[in-house]
């Protein structure tokens, strides 16, 4: 009853989770900020094809040519899709990078891949339940270089990758261990794991429960003097720490949207997108250091579908056609409705400068249009998005060929766009983490690219 873990955060040993961020910042050698503070990660999942939304082809033969029109930008010589209007009016702050290539097209290994910059191929596909011998994610590697606060340091939302009971490998810290996990504001889908370092107390429990309970818990720890040694009173400083942390009007504050405009929040567009982009926002000005917005959609009967798997065909979706998934309310409309409102308010709050925002899925589409006029995966290939923390904004990295099926110019790997993201939080690639062995690991072996920053 008097565990921490009793104390409303579900299973979450919290103050282990921040002794080992203390840990880490000692360990490893001090990270010098490059330009990032923070990382908004934008996971686009199912793939998303770039033909039809960044790297429009317009005299690519019919078949291939996207259904959609090609429209200027802000920035001249830029252009993207007629359905993204809003996200046009903000190129002049993004880089869009059109050569990301790598050699799968299954959803599961290259998920993985882009989220840990790691090839597994020991990966079960279709199913492929995360566990502690995976190679950990980007997120819990910026979160091991961090110093404890009293907000978390790495969150996920509205739920990682997952369904039919199976939580994707590439989502979490594995072989960091569960003080690095993120903070998941809900579990996967139908998973059978419960979401990750909870920071909601139970419906039986209030503040003032809580904290009598940590009073006792204080009490009975004080009979027994041989409990003071330096371990335990490390161990009550983080303990003190964790209860802040679930206690704090900031981080409270952080998660309520309710403080909000009814402005603000129609900008952002009434929708769980709308709202991750948000409280993306929300969390990074309060001192989260890394949030992961994870898009899928829950169908009416109650399946996941990650929508950016446009095939066409998708019983669940209404057996609709793979362009009119890409204009219905669970894909193109609310990422530029909230990308760009994002994008926007970083920039007007004096935020961009220091946060870096990704936008990517795990491979792109096929240039050929299928019978279901949808396309079909192709890891060859696809479009990724950076802006903010010293990213320059308003260019075009890397080129693919006439029908964006390889890259032309500039290739960039999985590990080199990670590498980048390391390079702007001030990590260098070929710093180290050590598994539950003790061996050393590169963070990734991908070289960032420079010619994105200034």
């Amino acid at each position: 009853m008097i565990r921490l873990g009793q104390l409303g955060l579900g299973t979450l040993t919290l103050p282990s989770l921040l002794r080992g961020q203390a840990l880490a910042s000692t360990r490893h050698s001090p990270v010098q900020r490059a330009g990032a503070d923070s990382c908004i990660f934008v996971f686009l999942w199912g793939g998303p094809p770039q033909q039809d939304l960044w790297d429009m082809k317009p005299e690519a033969p019919q078949g291939i040519r996207s259904q959609f029109s090609a429209i200027n930008t802000k920035v001249p010589g830029i252009q993207i899709c007629d359905q993204m209007p809003q996200f046009a009016k903000h190129t002049d702050k993004v880089a869009i990078i059109r050569s990301v290539s790598h050699g799968s097209n299954n959803h599961e290994p290259s998920v993985y891949h882009m989220l840990t910059g790691r090839q597994n191929p020991s990966l079960v596909v279709p199913r492929n339940q995360r566990n502690r011998r995976d190679f950990p994610n980007f997120a819990s590697i910026l979160a091991s270089f961090q110093p404890p606060s009293d907000m978390p340091v790495n969150v996920t939302v509205p739920r990682p990758i997952g369904h039919d009971g199976v939580t994707y490998s590439g989502t979490y810290a594995g072989f960091l261990g569960p003080r690095y996990d993120p903070l998941e504001k809900s579990a996967a889908k139908g998973s059978r794991e419960e979401a990750l370092h909870p920071t909601t107390m139970l419906p039986d429990l209030n503040e003032t429960r809580l904290q009598a309970r940590n009073g006792l818990l204080r009490l009975l720890e004080e009979q027994d003097h041989r409990l003071q040694s330096r371990g335990m009173q490390e161990l009550d400083e983080f303990r003190s720490q964790a209860l802040r942390m679930i206690t704090s009007p900031a981080a409270r504050r952080a998660f309520d949207l309710d403080k909000e405009s009814p402005r603000v929040r129609d900008r952002y567009g009434r929708n769980e997108y709308g709202e991750s982009f948000l409280l993306a926002r929300r969390l990074v000005e309060a001192g989260v250091k890394c949030v992961s917005i994870i898009w899928m959609y829950i169908m009416p009967n109650g399946g996941v579908s990650n929508v950016w798997d446009n095939h066409g065909g998708t019983a669940g979706l209404g057996a609709i056609t793979g362009y009119a998934m890409l204009k219905e309310k669970y894909c193109i409309p609310p990422l530029d409705l909230g990308l760009s409102a994002l994008l926007e308010d970083l920039s007007d709050r004096g935020l961009l400068e220091r946060t870096l925002v990704a936008a990517v899925g795990e491979f792109g589409r096929t240039p050929k249009i299928n019978n279901n006029q949808g396309r079909d995966h192709w890891g060859a290939v696809q479009s990724a998005i950076l802006a903010g923390g010293g990213i320059r904004g308003g260019q075009i990295y890397g080129a693919s060929d006439k029908i964006a099926a390889y890259p032309k110019e500039n290739p960039v790997s999985p590990e080199d766009f990670l590498a980048t993201i390391y390079h702007a939080m001030g990590l260098s690639p070929e710093m180290e983490i050590h598994d539950r062995e003790g061996r050393p690991h590169r963070l990734v072996d991908g070289k960032p690219v420079l010619g994105l920053f200034g």
